[in-house]
């Protein structure tokens, strides 16, 4: 069977090859060869959690990272820092932005800042303090140009044990395409097909017959129960064909997402718009050997729930939003509502019953 496939595969090439000679000029002049791809650089992941020795094992890297090390914690305006550097040099390529991606536990406490420095110690970006100080597992991104660098800092209050890893990869800037009316966004193709940021309209947008308006722009820390959940009241003129509520969910268990509730009504839950399960800022969890392992993601995704007409009404209506079973501490950002109406050129379908 193997051989067979081989052999099939050979002859097509073959035809493909002989077509494609027939369609050659017959004067082509000397040969000319080619250069070979540049190679690209390997993407890395370094594990910076503090493991005891006995469990330690030596982790590999590409080449370009030279080193990967930790300072002594030191004080600063009183606040005692950790420090963990990473000696790296640029690879061969037309590589303009280092993607880097820091995970950690986003204690108000504790949030890390990332400080990017050329070969003669000038210091070429600082990302400010990342985080919002939530609690929980996240990750945030820096772009750090990529011309000058050779040296990357993660500063940290504490003892630097809430630092757990950075993802790093080199990224290639093209040109972007995109329609003249539409709301301009910073986009950036992330690794692992993360969603970009999601952003709340600072006014009630109207398209089509579609009004967008923001329910709270901030991020707002939600509970597995309903005292301790988001909630939020907008009045409507008329009730709308159909509602989708959208918002960012912060450390999620990807097998209970948050649940919606509208005016006294369980909705259920929302459906996330989950990374490649080779991003790795999923996390895994478990609790007994026979109960297997759950996942939840750390950082922030997207989330969505269609809102039939029939639970909405003409005046005031209630929206909660709780954290998904199991799911001690979470928190939401950029809530808004988009609401349907009939519009002049709407498209849909009349069915009769027979």
């Amino acid at each position: 069977m193997v051989f067979r496939f081989v052999a099939l595969g050979l002859f097509v090439f073959a035809a493909l090859s002989s077509r494609a000679q027939q369609a050659l000029p017959q004067n082509l002049g000397p040969t000319v060869e080619l250069a070979p791809p540049a190679k690209i650089p390997e993407k890395a992941w370094l594990d910076l959690r503090q493991s005891a020795p006995v469990r330690s094992t030596t982790q590999s890297a590409p080449d370009w990272v030279e080193s990967v090390g930790m300072d002594t914690p030191r004080v600063v305006e009183g606040v005692a820092r950790s420090v963990f550097r990473i000696r790296l040099t640029k690879p061969a390529g037309d590589y303009s932005v280092l993607f880097f991606r820091l995970f950690f536990d986003d204690n108000e406490d504790a949030r890390p800042e990332i400080v990017a420095w050329d070969e003669v110690g000038a210091q070429i970006l600082r990302s400010g303090a990342l985080g919002s100080g939530i609690g929980v597992s996240t990750s945030e991104s820096v772009m750090i140009p990529a011309k000058e660098v050779s040296t990357i800092d993660i500063e940290v209050p504490g003892d630097g044990k809430t630092i757990r890893g950075a993802y790093m990869d080199w990224m290639t800037i093209g040109e972007i395409v995109h329609p003249v009316n539409a709301d301009h966004r910073d986009l950036v193709a992330a690794p692992f097909s993360v969603p970009s940021t999601l952003r709340a309209p600072e006014k009630d947008l109207e398209q089509f017959g579609t009004v967008t308006a923001t329910l709270a722009p901030e991020t707002i820390h939600i509970g597995p129960k309903i005292d301790n959940g988001a909630a939020f009241q907008f009045p409507m003129e008329a009730q709308p064909l159909l509602a989708l509520l959208t918002f960012e969910v912060a450390s999620p268990h990807i097998d209970a997402p948050p649940e919606v509730i509208v005016n006294g009504e369980n909705m259920g839950a929302v459906t996330l718009s989950l990374p490649e399960l080779a991003d790795p800022g999923y996390r895994g969890e478990m609790q007994s050997l026979v109960s297997g392992m759950r996942f939840h993601y750390t950082g922030w995704l997207r989330a969505q729930k269609i809102i039939p007409a029939s639970a909405l009404k003409s005046g005031n209506n209630d929206i909660i939003v709780i954290a998904g079973a199991g799911t001690e501490k979470s928190a939401i950002r950029a809530t808004q509502v988009q609401l349907k109406y009939l519009w002049e050129k709407s498209d849909y379908l009349l069915n009769t019953g027979q």
